[in-house]
């Protein structure tokens, strides 16, 4: 129920896959047609084609998806080949320097995978050079088509279809589909072989796993599982099976690919840039090369676990002389941090601290050439990464200060970015000036939301295999977090994790066991990245994930977070029952009826004063506002306009309540609307609780362009604020409401 989860049709389809529908590839409509009819050009003549990949887990698996699946109809390495971009010294995207690099190879179609969506640049540059130009991405669009032949991209669809969540590989992978169905004589291998890389992908990148996402993540882990069960030789992919042999893992669970093979895979760009050989490590079928390139991406993860503890600890001490009571958006630079690992420690800050946070570096970075002008001189340039948390849209805030950047790309969640070092204090400035006004001057705090109180005594196989229904997990349906609360630690001790040829990495396990009253048996646990001291020595409440240890053979928990018991009571003083009402059409019927909150706030002073209205009350506060589908802004004025000429018209009277409910603005942006509809002639006169409007000649165009851009600024703010409070989660309204009190 509180996944959304509230029918028992939602509730087959979400726990069997052999009762889901999928989408149709050709659901993405005419691009996913003029894509099919471009490679059956390029088969039927022979064409060169490179596929266009990224070093991240989601990239190189759409690379791997794209080489296996369109293998099937070219020929690997003379017909077809693939490029990886080095994260060290290209960064994500297309880029002019290997477009040459693929023009001198006669390469005359490149198909990008889970990248491209916004290289106008780069894209104009290869159809220059005769290369045209196939598009699969799943990142944010641009203002306007880029010049490709297809692109592929389902943020085209609407948010609620059931393909709109699509990681690049999943896009890759309809590609593939479609062209099966187009050609299904010519694939000598089943498409379902690619499922297990489908899979990888989708959960290691971190997207919502709902609808298709969730589907071909549910059959992608059958497949992985399938193929480990089999001896070594007779694997389908030998590396992927030897890869969760080093991280002692059976390929059965969505934490495999999150706690195993994903941050294998995207540890070998961190740690050295080029992560080509990635692609070779999952696709191909020589055990011994293999089991090579399955010992160096371990060897990389080891160095990654270490030097990630060694700039986690410098950006802690950063932020330890910092003012976060002051700070919304945390950023923070310096020349000496390892690029590679800034995401990963970025979103460790954002989850510690509660606030988005852009971690910076100009390590090795100089100014980057424009391609055939070697000899321009650029700015330093600073690199980096940035993560989100708390619903904060971070795409959307680094955007809005594209003026200071050299480059940028991402989603809501997580972004990378380079901008030059000189602009660093401005663009802190900017960012944390725009959230604050998001946020309506509310402070953002760390929160951990518990789905289910549990005993001791309740863990176990029997709660494990329960829970293990919601798999995958993932964003939008999280793993399941349990509260225990009056609970103690016991025989806890930490060591140095080591890597695959026993080296000492500083990257530190904490395990324990931990006890109750509701049983006389322990039961054991560990916690990643902390030393024991760290445990609280007495009483204390927790939140955990349940887990199953493959290596030891045993249920464990993982700690997620600890307080102690006397933290736990000054907390509470006081509480507010707040009930996630949010989009459902007929709710329970409570013992004491609750206060209900219909209409969507826009800032959290709104939400304040329901909260303290419900302490007042003594009844519980019903969070039962719905999502809306907004009309753009320009839409909503020509609105505006029409009614303003049709009330001059036939003289009628209208109420300032009919106007908003047309228009579904705010008070404040229709006073700015009015406002600009008298620069343009109209005139507005009260009479008792109607307006009268009428046109006259005269008008104040300069004026009224700039009143007019105001209103749609204001609009454009307003739905901002709505499409955050329609999402964010209520573990940050239970913890404005603890602020509030």
């Amino acid at each position: 129920w509180q996944r959304g989860i509230r029918d028992i049709s939602q509730l087959a389809t979400f726990v069997n896959p052999k009762t889901y529908l999928p989408a149709s590839p050709f659901e993405f409509g005419q691009e996913m047609h003029l894509a099919v009819e471009r490679l059956q050009r390029a088969w039927k003549f022979g064409d060169r084609v490179a596929i266009w990949g990224d070093f991240d887990a989601d990239g190189i698996t759409s690379t791997a998806v794209l080489w296996d699946g369109l293998g099937q109809f070219f020929r690997q390495n003379s017909q077809l080949i693939y490029y990886i971009p080095n994260r060290l010294t290209e960064s994500h995207g297309l880029n002019c320097q290997g477009i040459d690099k693929l023009a001198n190879q006669g390469c005359q179609l490149i198909v990008t995978c889970d990248t491209g969506s916004t290289n106008i640049d780069e894209i104009t540059y290869a159809n220059q050079l005769g290369i045209d130009v196939i598009v699969t991405d799943h990142h944010t669009l641009p203002a306007e088509r880029p010049p490709v032949t297809a692109i592929i991209n389902p943020r085209y669809l609407s948010s609620e279809h059931q393909l709109f969540h699509l990681s690049g590989v999943a896009v890759a992978y309809k590609l593939v589909e479609a062209l099966y169905q187009t050609l299904p004589d010519i694939p000598q291998q089943p498409l379902e072989d690619l499922l297990d890389l489908v899979a990888v992908g989708l959960i290691a990148d971190l997207v919502q796993l709902s609808g298709d996402c969730r589907y071909l993540a549910q059959l992608g882990i059958g497949r992985l599982q399938e193929d480990f069960k089999l001896p070594p030789a007779e694997r389908r992919r030998p590396g992927v099976g030897r890869l969760l042999e080093l991280c002692q893992k059976s390929g059965d669970r969505p934490t495999d690919i999150s706690f195993g093979l994903g941050p294998r895979i995207n540890a070998v760009s961190r740690i050295q840039g080029d992560a080509s050989f990635c692609v070779e490590l999952l696709t191909s079928r020589d055990q011994v090369r293999v089991h090579q390139l399955a010992e160096a991406t371990e060897l990389a993860n080891s160095r990654r676990k270490s030097l990630q503890k060694e700039v986690a600890q410098q950006v802690n001490h950063k932020i330890s002389q910092m003012d976060l009571s002051t700070t919304s958006v945390i950023v923070l630079a310096d020349p000496q941090w390892a690029v590679g690992v800034l995401g990963l420690v970025a979103g460790q800050v954002a989850q510690q601290t509660g606030r988005p946070t852009i971690l910076l570096s100009s390590e090795g970075v100089g100014g980057e050439d424009t391609p055939h002008t070697p000899h321009t001189i650029s700015p330093l340039l600073a690199r980096g990464s940035a993560r989100s948390v708390n619903c904060v849209d971070l795409y959307q805030l680094v955007k809005n200060q594209a003026h200071l950047l050299h480059r940028f790309g991402g989603h809501p969640y997580a972004a990378g970015l380079s901008l030059p070092v000189e602009n660093i204090p401005l663009f802190t400035e900017a960012i944390n000036q725009q959230l604050r006004q998001t946020l309506g001057g509310t402070t953002l705090t760390p929160t951990v939301q518990a789905d289910l109180v549990v005993t001791v005594a309740d863990l176990g196989k029997e709660l494990f295999l329960e829970l293990k229904l919601l798999e995958p997990c993932g964003i939008g349906n999280p793993v399941p977090k349990l509260l225990i609360q009056n609970c103690w630690f016991e025989n806890a001790w930490h060591r140095n994790q080591q890597d695959s040829q026993g080296k000492k990495i500083h990257y530190i396990k904490a395990e324990f066991d931990i006890r109750d009253e509701s049983t006389k048996n322990p039961f054991p646990g560990v916690w990643w990245g902390h030393y024991k001291d760290e445990l609280p020595p007495g009483r204390c409440d927790c939140i955990v994930e349940l887990d199953y240890n493959t290596f030891k053979k045993r249920y464990e928990i993982r700690l997620i977070a600890v307080r102690s018991s006397e933290q736990s009571a000054q907390l509470t003083p006081h509480s507010i029952q707040i009930l996630d009402w949010r989009n459902i059409t007929t709710p329970p019927t409570l013992p004491t009826p609750p206060l209900f909150v219909r209409e969507c706030p826009t800032s959290w002073d709104d939400l304040r004063a329901w909260l303290r209205r419900s302490l007042h009350n003594q009844q519980p506060l019903a969070i039962a506002w719905s999502k809306t589908e907004h009309q753009p802004p320009e839409q909503i004025w020509l609105t505006l306009v029409g009614i303003a000429k049709y009330l001059s018209r036939t003289n009628q009277l209208v109420t300032r309540v009919q106007l908003l409910q047309k228009l579904g603005i705010s008070d404040q942006s229709l006073h700015m609307g009015l406002r600009a509809l008298r620069y343009l002639g109209f005139t507005i006169q009260r009479q008792d609780r109607y307006l009268q409007i009428s046109q006259q000649a005269n008008t104040e165009s300069a004026l009224a362009e700039t009143a007019i851009n105001k209103f749609l600024a204001a609009v454009r703010e307003e739905q901002f604020q709505r499409q955050y409070f329609a999402e964010v989660p209520i573990s940050t309204i239970q913890a404005i409401a603890i602020q509030t009190i």
